[in-house]
């Protein structure tokens, strides 16, 4: 009897060993200092776009990427640890091989990022006012004055006040969520505008001077 409960702990604790020494996968992973790869490059490469990093893309998780990672992390609004997680991945709008799961991955792309940045810049407004503001970034994308990707232009310094106050971390409703696909499906209300404000709230004499082509709920589009 005693030898039978002696080689049971022995297979137990040899299973231990085995599933301790097992990476971590899906939602448990995340990207920290000396971790190193493809994601890791990705990360620096968005975070040298936006300016928080200054270093090489060289897919090493060294002190000047956490750095830059808890710089991020403290302007927009996120637990300040220097690990790329899901919820930080998610921020910068990748979806990352090793950190996110495949649970997470509606909530996660480019069209969940721009359903934030709806919700957070024009929530109460009218459903065609959410669209437009969408088409907005979508517009800055394909501009050459501007980055190249969703995240980039939401993320650019200065761009949009929901990032810099931080309601770009909030949670979008279906309104949102409709409105990010719809205008990701081709539908720009504003013509090709790049720029919105809402006049009532904005004194900056910069954007007021550009040429004002529509007006849809409580904010004006221009180009």
């Amino acid at each position: 009897m005693r030898k039978a409960l002696r080689a049971g702990k022995l297979i137990l604790l040899a299973l231990l060993i085995v599933c301790a020494a097992l990476p971590l996968t899906g939602a448990q992973a995340a990207l920290r200092r000396g971790s190193s790869g493809d994601d890791v490059a990705a990360v620096q490469k968005r975070l040298k776009q936006w300016g928080y990093y200054s270093g090489a893309v060289d897919g090493i998780f060294g002190y000047a990427t956490e750095r830059a990672v808890r710089w991020f992390q403290e302007k927009n609004g996120l637990a300040v640890d220097g690990v790329v997680g899901e919820k930080t991945a998610a921020a910068m709008g990748l979806n990352l091989k090793s950190t996110v799961s495949a649970a997470t991955k509606p909530a996660s792309g480019d069209v969940y990022l721009l359903a934030q940045c709806i919700y957070s810049e024009s929530r109460g407004e009218p459903y065609k006012g959410q669209v437009a503001v969408g088409a907005v970034v979508l517009n800055r994308v394909k501009s050459s004055a501007f980055p190249n990707s969703i995240s980039g232009v939401i993320y650019q310094r200065g761009a949009f006040s929901a990032v810099d106050d931080g309601q770009i971390n909030l949670t979008p409703n279906d309104s949102a969520l409709k409105a990010a696909k719809d205008a990701m499906n081709g539908w720009d209300p504003t013509g090709g505008c790049l720029y919105y404000y809402n006049p009532a709230k904005t004194s900056n004499r910069w954007i007021r001077s550009r040429p004002i082509v529509l007006r849809i709920g409580n904010h004006v589009f221009c180009k």
